[in-house]
């Protein structure tokens, strides 16, 4: 699948946070003394995955959805808009109809979309989850009209969030990492989720090492 290169013109406005001054690794985004790339574990995985990236999300170093493209190459990204599609995901809807599931928390109001079991999908999955903050993420499911007819899976979550490094809110969300975990550990794919999450572990840890702060501490 077609992953956009890393200087590809979005977000709208750069990441002008606490730490924007970092020099950091285009691929992982830590500090460049604690970056992460060369112990990353690349796998193969029982479905492919696509991130529909809200643009504020490209230039975070905190965002999770890069283990996911750094882990399986075949994963692939693009940004969200609200009225139309990236033509890189535009060709996917139409090369993949029929294997695309979307991912997001079951509600009465699309029930009738729902499937428990990727088998129901024809062919390989392709999971399009969307990446952004826990209200980001709401408005690409409800307001992009050209995803309302795809199916829709929910991650069965067994444990909560092991994500400090934002407030997920009251509900204690998965982060975009953590419910890709989710779905290939229900799929029985343990070594692609357990690939996953071993890059995900270090990139908290590494991320917390270069802060100056401990990981167990946060976890507390």
């Amino acid at each position: 699948m077609l992953v956009p290169e890393t200087d590809h013109p979005f977000p709208r406005k750069p990441f002008n946070a606490r730490g924007s001054k970092v020099v950091r690794c285009d691929a992982c985004r830590l500090p460049e003394s604690f970056c992460i790339c060369a112990d990353i574990c690349v796998a193969e995985s029982a479905a492919d995955f696509w991130l529909l990236m809200h643009h504020n999300e490209f230039y975070k170093p905190s965002n999770t959805g890069r283990q996911i493209l750094q882990t399986f190459p075949g994963s692939g990204v693009s940004e969200w808009q609200r009225l139309q599609t990236q033509p890189e995901f535009e060709t996917l809807l139409k090369q993949r109809k029929g294997s695309i599931c979307l991912v997001f928390p079951e509600a009465p109001d699309y029930k009738h979309r729902m499937i428990k079991n990727t088998l129901e999908l024809e062919g390989r999955p392709l999971f399009v989850i969307p990446d952004g903050t826990w209200r980001q993420a709401r408005r690409i499911f409800r307001h992009s009209e050209y995803l309302q007819d795809l199916p829709v899976i929910e991650p069965r979550v067994l444990e909560g969030s092991c994500y400090f490094l934002r407030n997920s809110g009251p509900e204690h969300h998965l982060c975009t990492a953590e419910v890709a975990v989710a779905l290939l550990a229900q799929m029985g794919d343990d070594i692609g989720a357990s690939a996953l999450l071993h890059n995900f572990k270090l990139f908290n840890e590494r991320y917390y090492a270069a802060k100056g702060r401990n990981l167990q501490t946060a976890a507390t």
